[in-house]
């Protein structure tokens, strides 16, 4: 799908929540499939999705998968989840150091990584992301750099070093590749997204410290959706912010949630956590507590990872592609009259 020239945005409003406490315990990161959600918790569990019950599962039919462990198959201090095409999982874990592949039932495939500096090694693996060809990129994060591999393991290549200067990083966390094969870097410890070539050549850099529009505090996440707009995961100021394809800001998320089905069904069949709800106020409840990971699917579906409390919050972008003869080209001096 080619990008539009414009757009006209018409709204981004909150569509559901899924998950809840003992489900979704601190999740990290959340993978699409088709109606089915595979939501990466920290402590190594798997939580299984579904979209049409709106996050209930039949605990005979989908129960969460992996656990915690060195073992293969396990994971210990997990930061990322992917499907491929093939439907199997992918998933980083920064304890062990290696990228791990399993199939949706949780069967262990094969793995690769091992702690270090050199080629093939990683120091805290972070964020990982497919390219249309399916190499895998990786945040190495304490290595302060990106590896580019094969899906079997195999070595392609890497950028990066520590620093504050356009391409060196500190800390690079989320991951993701848009369709001409950009490369996108929450880089961590810098308060930035930087975008590189395939090939780890900077282009740009979108934000600073802060808290003001396109300012971020430790950004964990980012995505691009198939009109180029890049969304972050902004975990230090308890927000997602949108950008432009050409790194304008936008607008931001501060959370708007509700309970899901699961957390309506298990307060109305216990009486102490109905009372507490009962006698508190809501408005902290919907709010973004720590979102850690950004993603959007391909009907501009935007699924965040809230973290601190415990859910994925999803919100449907609504927007018309406008072509050159529908819009006055950009003016010199941009302003915006609203009377």
């Amino acid at each position: 799908m080619a990008r539009p020239y414009a757009l006209l945005r018409a709204g981004f409003p909150y569509v559901k929540t899924l998950g809840m406490r003992r489900v979704t315990n601190d999740p990290v990161d959340v993978a699409l499939d088709d109606g089915m959600y595979y939501v990466l918790n920290r402590s190594g569990i798997i939580a299984r999705l579904q979209w049409d019950d709106d996050g209930s599962w039949d605990v005979g039919d989908l129960k969460p998968i992996a656990g915690s462990g060195a073992e293969d198959g396990k994971f210990l201090w997990p930061a990322t989840i992917l499907i491929d095409r093939a439907r199997t999982l992918w998933v980083s874990d920064e304890n062990t150091h290696r990228i791990t592949n399993i199939t949706r039932e949780g069967e262990f495939i094969s793995k690769w990584g091992e702690r270090g500096d050199g080629e093939g090694r990683f120091d805290g693996p972070a964020g990982m992301a497919f390219d249309s060809d399916e190499n895998v990129y990786v945040s190495d994060s304490r290595n302060h750099r990106i590896q580019k591999y094969t899906k079997d393991g195999r070595f392609i290549l890497q950028w990066g070093e520590f620093g504050s200067a356009e391409g060196q990083m500190n800390m690079p966390w989320g991951l993701a590749v848009d369709e001409m094969g950009s490369v996108y870097v929450a880089d961590w410890r810098n308060d930035r997204v930087q975008k590189f070539t395939a090939e780890g050549q900077f282009l740009s850099a979108i934000g600073r410290p802060g808290s003001d529009d396109g300012e971020f505090n430790r950004p964990t996440g980012v995505a691009v959706d198939g009109h180029g707009d890049v969304y972050v995961a902004d975990a230090g100021n308890d927000r997602v912010q949108l950008f432009s394809q050409e790194g304008r800001y936008v607008e931001k998320f501060i959370g708007d949630a509700s309970l899901s089905k699961m957390a309506r069904d298990y307060m109305l069949t216990n009486a102490g956590p109905l009372r507490q709800r009962e006698m508190t106020s809501l408005e902290p409840q919907k709010r973004f507590r720590r979102p850690r990971s950004v993603r959007v699917d391909d009907q501009f579906r935007m699924f965040v990872t809230d973290m601190g409390s415990m859910r994925v919050q999803v919100y449907q972008k609504d927007a018309e592609p406008l072509t050159p003869d529908l819009i006055l080209p950009p003016p010199r001096s941009p302003s915006l009259v609203t009377n």
